[in-house]
């Protein structure tokens, strides 16, 4: 048996849009139902949801049953968070608030055996199939992917240095987080902060990283495709269900 095949990763090694959606409702029943949508990434959150490590388990064995690419962002840059995520079988990561170039290289130590980092050995963990890898210690980096998101204006003044780290696969663009350290929270279409934005994108394409995003709005996601964004979630699970029940029950309240 071989280490699975990160298609998300070579895809973003060869330029390849990647469209996505956020999944925040924690749910193993939700995710098996969007793993045959179309979109390419699916973003399992545990920073900003009621999501615990056996609750993502459940949700990496229902979207085995799609073709969608399961990438999970942990609650922090915690190297024993990390740790248990790899050993579950993700080969993706969303680092959250990474602010600099030291920040980024602990959180791909994080993702490497020693001598390359710290993470601890598992002989038969779920990542290599319960043993039946024999080499997985020494092929699973290949397709490990670590993607690390700036959220803070020192963050986007450090994209060089964070994009010069080896083993950072992709930089992402927190827009929320990034709106209110700027002064305008929950103004993510402020003109400061979509120049910001625009300008960040550029800086992360030039450095010859892939860039990634979060928007909600279709204006703003299609704006920041077009400015270089590669790995665009379009929209969240919660948000699909939340504003698609609204405009349902509007059609028909007033019928009675």
């Amino acid at each position: 048996m071989q280490v699975p095949s990160n298609h998300f990763k070579s895809a973003l090694r060869n330029g390849e849009m990647q469209l996505g959606l956020w999944s925040g409702l924690s749910s193993h029943v939700t995710v098996e139902l969007l793993a045959n949508a179309g979109f390419d990434w699916l973003l399992l959150d545990t920073e900003h949801s009621p999501n615990e490590l056996p609750m993502v388990h459940s949700q990496l064995q229902a979207i085995a049953r799609g073709t969608t690419h399961p990438i999970v962002r942990p609650v922090w840059n915690d190297t024993v968070n990390i740790k248990r995520y790899l050993d579950i079988g993700v080969q993706t990561l969303l680092i959250p608030y990474v602010q600099n170039a030291e920040e980024a290289r602990q959180a791909v130590a994080a993702t490497r055996y020693p001598p390359l980092g710290v993470r601890g050995y598992a002989a038969a963990a779920r990542a290599s199939d319960f043993g039946r890898i024999k080499d997985y210690p020494t092929a699973c980096e290949e397709q490990l992917c670590v993607l690390v998101q700036v959220e803070t204006p020192e963050a986007l003044a450090n994209i060089e240095a964070i994009a010069a780290v080896d083993g950072v696969d992709g930089l992402f663009i927190g827009p929320g987080d990034l709106a209110a350290s700027m002064g305008h929270i929950g103004q993510v279409g402020h003109p400061d902060v979509v120049a910001a934005i625009d300008d960040a994108i550029a800086r992360i394409r030039a450095c010859g990283k892939p860039a990634g995003i979060l928007a909600g709005d279709e204006r703003l996601a299609r704006h920041w495709i077009a400015a270089g964004a590669n790995f665009v979630a379009v929209g969240s699970d919660a948000g699909i269900l939340a504003r698609g029940a609204e405009q349902l029950a509007a059609k028909f309240r007033n019928l009675g």
